[in-house]
């Protein structure tokens, strides 16, 4: 009798260990690559200004397994939180760590035209908002610090960039070497990289007496970029592999780090999103191209953008398809 039971009790856990397996390989989730999330400038002062807000965004994330919040941290109609409230900032900061989140100081926006900033003219401005976040961290306790910094700030977007692209790019090339020397002025060790297209591989250009291409220009001065590798193609040559290979093998030399953004957001070109497929579909490429460069010592994850955007995409998504909402 204790014979037949055992061997029952073993056909049972037998039965259910092979399905749980089979569940397990048919995911197309599982993976070991950090995640972050863009988060712009309503949803972050949300997130700072209210506790129940937080609470329910950081939930959400955690669902997702999103390691790393790009936190909105410049103005924004009218207010300027990380200067004025700065205490929102440590609150926030503070409940995210302790839930194993780490959070980057994201400068850049539509609302105040960052892309200017790599004019002459504004230049003053562009670094008084890296200054806040370094005069933050440094009047905050470590476990209310920012952990890094991202920087959007995109000349490309400007309307002189047709027939001033390589002046732009001098000038987007002083403020990236003017932004570091700000860092190592204050003493701190946060890392800070921004979001960059792979097309700036393709653009040879003459800077400082040095001419290669401008990809590796900002690698070299960044602790890490966050390349807008956006195509939800996995391989061939206008895939995100390809368009990753020349920053991941750069980076790899120089011992910096590589972040792959992905798109989910609307977007006239369906190639450069996700927004027309499902959730499926952005896991199997995200497992996909880790695969390929999780050898790599540059690869750092991956970058979703945004967070409003990923969030009403999910939503959208077909009953049945999505991995929950």
């Amino acid at each position: 009798m204790r014979f037949q039971f055992t061997t029952r009790l073993a056909r049972v856990f037998l039965a259910r260990s092979t399905l749980l397996l089979g569940l397990v390989l048919a995911l197309p989730f599982a993976r070991a690559a950090d995640r972050a999330v863009w988060t712009w400038e309503r949803e972050s002062y949300a997130m700072v200004g209210s506790p129940a807000a937080a609470d329910e965004a950081l939930r959400f994330l955690q669902g997702k397994r999103v390691t790393t919040i790009y936190l909105y941290a410049d103005a924004y109609r009218g207010r300027n939180l990380i200067a004025q409230r700065p205490e929102l900032y440590r609150r926030f900061i503070q409940r995210a760590h302790g839930e194993g989140f780490k959070v980057y100081a994201l400068l850049g926006s539509a609302y105040l035209r960052t892309e200017e900033y790599v004019l002459p003219q504004r230049r003053a401005a562009a670094l008084a908002t890296m200054q806040r976040v370094l005069s933050y961290n440094a009047g905050s306790r470590p476990e209310a610090r920012f952990d890094g910094v991202n920087l959007d700030i995109e000349p490309h977007i400007l309307a002189q960039w047709k027939t001033q692209k390589m002046e732009l790019l001098r000038q987007y090339l002083d403020l990236s070497q003017a932004f570091m020397t700000l860092k190592r002025a204050s003493g701190q060790t946060l890392s800070i990289g921004p979001a960059i297209p792979f097309w700036l591989d393709g653009i040879e250009l003459e800077w400082n007496g040095v001419t290669r291409p401008v990809s590796e220009h900002v690698i070299d001065l960044y602790d890490y970029v966050a390349l807008m590798d956006y195509r939800h193609r996995v391989d061939g040559s206008d895939g995100i592999i390809a368009h990753a290979a020349n920053e991941m093998a750069y980076a790899a030399k120089k011992r910096k780090r590589v972040v792959i953004g992905l798109e989910v957001t609307p977007n006239e070109l369906s190639k450069v999103t996700f927004n027309h497929l499902t959730e499926i579909d952005l896991e199997r490429a995200v497992a996909q191209t880790e695969r390929a460069y999780r050898d790599s010592p540059a690869f750092a994850g991956f970058a979703l953008h945004h967070y409003r955007g990923y969030r009403r995409w999910l939503a959208g998504q077909p009953a049945g398809l999505g991995a929950g909402k």
